[in-house]
């Protein structure tokens, strides 16, 4: 067997948790380029500049990182002279502006560090990706060096759309069924079967804490609830990526992600819903497919209290949107590590039969 490596995230989390930054980033050079989010950028300079105030870290400018994480608004990134001269990225805001930051940083082979402004999902310490094409549709996954380290700063994720932690605990409902799902046909080794295992974590401090996390995040309270979503949705799905991602295996994501990857083509769809959200419905799919009837009755009244997706409608897709979507999905990375049971008419009744079911609960 070939050799390979693990990176797992190395973070700081809590409030002022910036102050790390100087030690932290002493090894790897003086001169750092922010890239990030407009609005995130906003909120983070101040305490950016506080925290390596009388320090050997220079931050050389704040640049936009073009809006959508894809390759043309990298590639502008990377030919930027002040990108060039500088020692490190780092990267602020959402996944987009992170995925964009830790492709940059890779193709310039610089270090790479994240500090995630929202709870939305787990970009900020994955070595993945996210690719878009410039129409905003899905295109493929690139497989950056993860980030060095993650800073997440509670009472600015505290003070950012509580939409979009509502979107993030969708998406990370999605971590354990998948990965459970996508490798039940393998004997796996170490490194997965940890990854696997590790997922089984993601779920329930989502259930437990969520409403109350929410709740913080919409009053602008960096809770002990908040913090604990937040490290779910950022770290603990982080860890299950980065181990379950491997260059002859990949149980990262399934048949939930094929349903958002799908629903990027879905016109209705597009650009009205977050990522999140839409996978928090391709979770219920997920389940529906696996048979699993009493967890996805589980998760629907959960989303249900928290007003996330149970039916397509919820989403603006249609059932005569469904071929649609599942002709997208053939032409991604889950569909191409699928297990050997999955077919596109079974995947299409899935996606029927958990709108069907998820319906019900429209009703309660």
């Amino acid at each position: 067997m070939s050799h390979y490596k693990v990176v797992l995230p190395n973070y700081s989390v809590g409030s002022g948790c910036y102050e790390d930054i100087p030690e932290i980033t002493k090894y790897y050079g003086k001169k750092a380029v922010v890239i990030g989010g407009e609005t995130a950028m906003s909120k983070a300079k101040a305490a950016l500049l506080d925290a390596i105030k009388g320090s050997d870290v220079e931050i050389m400018d704040f640049i936009w990182y073009g809006g959508e994480s894809s390759y043309e608004n990298g590639d502008q990134l990377k030919e930027m002279q002040t990108v060039l001269q500088a020692d490190m990225i780092f990267a602020v805001g959402g996944g987009r502006a992170c995925d964009t930051g830790k492709y940059v940083a890779d193709q310039l082979k610089k270090p790479a560090f994240t500090f995630p402004t929202l709870g939305s999902n787990c970009a900020a310490c994955t070595a993945i990706s996210v690719i878009y094409n410039p129409d905003h549709t899905f295109k493929e996954y690139y497989y950056p060096e993860p980030a060095i380290h993650t800073f997440i700063d509670m009472d600015i994720v505290a003070d950012s759309p509580a939409d979009y932690l509502w979107a993030g605990i969708g998406d990370a409902l999605s971590k354990e069924p998948e990965a459970v799902f996508s490798s039940k046909d393998d004997d796996l080794f170490h490194t997965p079967l940890l990854g696997v295992q590790l997922s089984h974590a993601c779920t329930e401090p989502l259930l437990r804490y969520g409403k109350k996390a929410l709740d913080d995040c919409r009053a602008k309270k960096a809770s002990f609830e908040l913090e604990q979503v937040v490290l779910d949705i950022i770290i603990s799905t982080g860890i299950v990526s980065n181990l379950v991602s491997g260059k002859d295996y990949y149980y990262n994501s399934s048949l939930a992600h094929c349903v958002y990857n799908g629903s990027t083509v879905v016109e209705n769809c597009k650009g009205k819903h977050l990522h999140g959200e839409i996978v928090s419905f391709g979770a219920l799919t997920q389940l529906m497919y696996a048979g699993q009837i009493d967890q996805f009755d589980k998760i629907a009244a959960f989303n249900r209290s928290l007003g996330l997706p149970v039916c397509l409608s919820d989403l603006d897709i249609t059932k005569e949107d469904v071929p649609q979507i599942a002709e997208r999905a053939k032409d991604t990375e889950e569909w191409r590590h699928r297990p050997k049971d999955v077919t596109t008419e079974k995947f299409m009744a899935a996606i029927i039969d958990a709108d069907k079911r998820g319906k019900t609960y429209k009703k309660q």
